[in-house]
C-alpha cells in the first residue's frame, strides 16, 4: 500500500539530502513535489492544499533553515502532519453501552461490507472477547446473505436467519431482541449497498437507525476508490452521522488517497484497515505508524505485534532447546514457515523494518511468496519419519517427494541443502544467545 506515494516522498528527500545547504527556494521546491505526490496518490485536492500549506509554514521557519540537519527536520514536519491528517493516534472501538451494542456497517455495493462484517466479528471474538451476533440485512442480494452465513460458520459466530425480500428494519429489530435474550453483547449489522448513493438507500438506513439506535455507524470504504471515497464518505456522513471508517482493500492500493482524505473530510476516525482476503486480515489503524510506513521509516511496533500473535512463547523456548541439541527438524521448519506466513505478505513485513523499503524495490515479492509455498509443498509430500530425519532421504524418496509436490528433484535437493545450512546457522545463533552474547558481530 502507498507504494507510489512512498517512492515520491523518497525522491524528494533524496534531493534535499544532496544539497549542501537548504534555502527557502529548496523548501518551496520540496513542498511543490510533496503536493504533486499527494495529488498523484489521488488525495482530495482541498486536503492536499491544507496539508502543504501547513508543511510550508513550518518548514520555511528557522526550525528547518537554521537546523544542522535540515532534511531530518523537514521529514519530521511531514511525518507529524501526515499523522495529524490521519487522526494522530489509533482510536479504539468504543463498546461502552448497554448490550447488545449495535454496530451498523454501511457503504456502497462492492466496498467490501460483507467480508468486513466477518472480519470485524472475528476481531470482536478473538481480540475483545465479545459475543457478536451477525445480521445479514442486505435482502436484495441473496448471495450477500449466503456469503455472510458462510463467513460466520468459519469463525463459529451465530448469524440471524434473514430471508431475501424481507423488510431489513424488521430483520434488524428481531435480531436485536434475539441478541438481548441470548447473551450476545454486540449486534453487527451488514446493510445493503448501491452502486452509488441514492435517496432510497439513505431512507432505508435511516429507518434501521431509528429502529435500533446504533452505537456505531461505520462506513466501509474501498481504499482503491481514491477521491471518490471522499464524496461517498461525505454523503453518508451528512445523512447518517458516521462514528468511524473502515478502509477495505488497503493491501491492493498503491496510491492511498482514500486513507489520507476520508478522515480530514468527515472528521470520523479511521478505526480499521483491511489488509487481505483472510478473516484475520483486519488491523487497527494507527495513523502514526501509517505515516512512518509512507515515509519509508518502517513500522516496528506492528511487526512486533504480528510476531507476538504468530509465535507462542512456550513453543519458542522449546524450539531454542531443540536448536541447541541439534534436533531442529523439517517439522519445526514447517511450523516456523507457517508462523511467518501468518504474519502477512513478505513484502509488507520487510517494509515494516526501518530503511528496508528502499532495498525491496524491484524485488519479486510474489516470486518469493510462491517459493515459500513450494517449500511447504515439498515438506508436506514427505512422510512423518522423513520430516523428523531428513538424512534418510535417498534418491528414490526424493523423486517421490518431487512428484508429490509438483516440483523437480533439483528443487528438492536445493531446498534440503538450504535447510541444512539454515540448521547450522540457527544452532550457532542459539548457542551465542544462550551465552548472553550477540549472535551478530558488533
Amino acid at each position: 500500500m502507498f507504494d507510489t506515494l512512498s517512492e515520491k516522498f523518497d525522491q524528494t528527500l533524496r534531493k534535499l539530502r544532496g544539497l549542501g545547504k537548504i534555502t527557502e527556494r529548496n523548501i518551496e521546491d520540496a513542498v511543490r513535489e510533496v503536493r504533486l505526490a499527494l495529488l498523484e496518490a489521488d488525495v482530495h485536492f482541498q486536503v492536499v492544499k491544507d496539508f502543504t500549506e501547513k508543511v510550508r509554514a513550518q518548514a520555511i521557519g528557522q526550525e528547518v533553515l537554521g537546523s544542522l540537519t535540515p532534511t531530518q527536520q523537514f521529514l519530521k514536519i511531514v511525518n507529524t502532519e501526515l499523522t495529524s491528517l490521519m487522526g494522530e493516534r489509533a482510536t479504539p472501538l468504543d463498546l461502552s453501552a448497554a448490550p447488545p451494542v449495535v454496530i451498523l456497517l454501511v457503504g456502497l455495493q462492492g466496498s467490501g461490507k460483507t467480508t468486513t462484517a466477518g472480519k470485524l466479528a472475528r476481531y470482536l471474538q478473538s481480540e475483545l472477547k465479545r459475543s457478536p451476533y451477525l445480521v445479514p440485512a442486505d435482502v436484495y442480494r441473496p448471495a450477500a446473505i449466503e456469503q455472510l452465513t458462510t463467513l460466520a460458520s468459519q469463525i463459529g459466530c451465530p448469524v440471524h436467519p434473514s430471508q431475501p425480500g424481507a423488510d431489513p428494519v424488521v430483520i434488524t429489530r428481531d435480531a436485536f431482541t434475539f441478541a438481548r435474550h441470548h447473551g450476545h453483547d454486540v449486534l453487527l449489522v451488514d446493510t445493503a449497498g448501491r452502486l452509488h448513493i441514492d435517496d432510497a438507500l439513505m431512507i432505508e438506513l435511516e429507518r434501521i437507525k431509528a429502529a435500533v439506535h446504533p452505537h456505531h455507524m461505520l462506513l466501509v470504504v474501498d481504499a482503491m476508490t481514491g477521491q471518490d471515497a471522499v464524496n461517498v464518505a461525505r454523503g453518508f456522513h451528512e445523512r447518517l452521522g458516521l462514528s468511524g471508517v473502515i478502509l477495505s482493500k488497503l493491501d491492493g492500493d498503491a496510491r492511498g488517497g482514500a486513507a489520507l482524505s476520508v478522515r480530514a473530510v468527515t472528521g470520523a476516525p479511521i478505526l480499521f484497515g483491511g489488509t487481505g482476503e483472510k478473516l484475520d486480515a483486519l488491523e487497527v489503524f494507527h495513523p502514526d505508524r501509517m505515516a512512518t510506513r509512507i515515509l519509508g521509516m518502517g513500522d516496528v511496533m506492528t511487526l512486533i505485534e504480528k510476531a507476538e500473535r504468530a509465535y507462542d512463547q512456550q513453543q519458542a523456548l522449546t524450539l531454542q532447546k531443540k536448536l541447541r541439541r541439534n534436533e531442529f527438524t523439517l517439522d519445526d521448519f514447517r511450523d516456523q514457515l507457517r508462523a511467518v506466513r501468518r504474519m502477512g505478505a513478505m513484502g509488507d513485513l520487510l517494509n515494516m523494518i526501518p530503511g528496508m523499503k528502499k532495498f525491496t524495490r524491484g524485488l519479486d515479492m510474489q516470486g518469493a511468496e510462491a517459493e515459500l509455498k513450494q517449500v511447504e509443498a515439498i515438506i508436506n509430500s514427505m512422510t512423518h519419519q522423513e520430516r523428523r530425519n531428513h538424512l534418510i532421504l535417498n534418491g528414490s524418496r526424493r523423486r517421490r517427494i518431487a512428484q508429490g509436490s509438483g516440483t523437480t528433484v533439483a528443487d528438492v535437493n536445493r531446498f534440503l541443502k538450504q535447510f541444512e545450512q539454515t540448521r547450522k546457522v540457527m544452532k550457532q545463533m542459539s548457542k551465542l544467545a544462550g551465552r548472553g552474547m550477540s549472535p551478530l558481530p558488533m
